[in-house]
């Protein structure tokens, strides 16, 4: 069954521009937990810009849902995510001068690091992620350093949808999707769960959702946006609402051609 991470990264930004106490992220994750979310995810970056490490201490402590910690492949990172030790963590590229991660992970140009990273985080029984491209090459480079899960880059799919007039029978989305398609295929093919996010939204997310074996979706700027007119248990209700109605769509189909 198909599950949902809420990134409540930037509950925190709204905290942050005030560098004041509130709204505090240890909340919005109660919220999201209330409307349905499966997993709170955040991102400690290097720069601090959102999420505060004792933001990670306190979600760690009092969140009843599992917590995926997106962190750079840094020493930093690796010592915080050990110290926590969140049921997973995702690997993720990191830029300074960037407004959110902007691309996959590339594991092909740094296996040795990467391969590293993995097994200390899996020492400290911590489930690793990686955030890729969808690109065949780095899925098994993924799986060469022993991640036991890819999260699929979504943002060009996203893209396309957004500037082809929100069609998902245009060409380009067609062909981000098969993208993402393929990738997914590589990577159940390969031992890992595959799993999906980035600049998915109310929009754009149920042929994502719909895709065969596609284990978890994480969803977050789209999510506090909607929650600041209806509220984040509701914007996460939603949410799942749709992601359920998609990934039901063809296992009902499935079913149907067994009988």
């Amino acid at each position: 069954m198909i599950e949902l991470g809420v990134n409540i990264d930037h509950v925190a930004t709204v905290r942050q521009a005030r560098r004041t106490h509130e709204p505090d992220p240890v909340w919005a994750a109660v919220e999201a937990h209330l409307g349905g979310a499966d997993g709170i995810t955040v991102h400690l970056r290097e720069d601090r810009r959102h999420i505060q490490d004792e933001d990670v201490r306190r979600l760690r402590d009092l969140t009843h849902i599992k917590l995926n910690l997106e962190m750079a492949a840094t020493d930093e990172m690796l010592g915080i995510a050990r110290g926590i030790r969140p049921e997973m963590a995702m690997l993720v590229p990191e830029g300074r001068h960037e407004v959110t991660t902007e691309g996959g992970l590339d594991i092909v140009s740094q296996e040795a690091r990467i391969r590293e990273i993995v097994a200390s985080l899996a020492d400290a029984g911590i489930v690793t992620s990686v955030f890729i491209d969808a690109e065949i090459a780095q899925v098994e480079a993924a799986a060469r350093v022993g991640a036991r899960v890819c999260e699929i880059h979504t943002g060009p799919y996203a893209h396309a949808f957004h500037t082809l007039g929100r069609d998902p029978e245009s060409p380009a989305v067609v062909a981000e999707l098969g993208r993402i398609r393929a990738a997914g295929e590589a990577v159940r093919g390969l031992g890992m769960r595959f799993n999906a996010g980035h600049a998915l939204n109310y929009f754009n997310v149920q042929p994502v959702a719909a895709l065969v074996g596609i284990r978890e979706l994480h969803i977050g700027h789209a999510i506090v946006s909607r929650a600041l007119f209806v509220g984040l248990r509701e914007a996460v209700r939603e949410m799942k609402r749709l992601m359920r109605e998609a990934a039901d769509g063809p296992r009902a189909r499935r079913e149907s051609a067994d009988r």
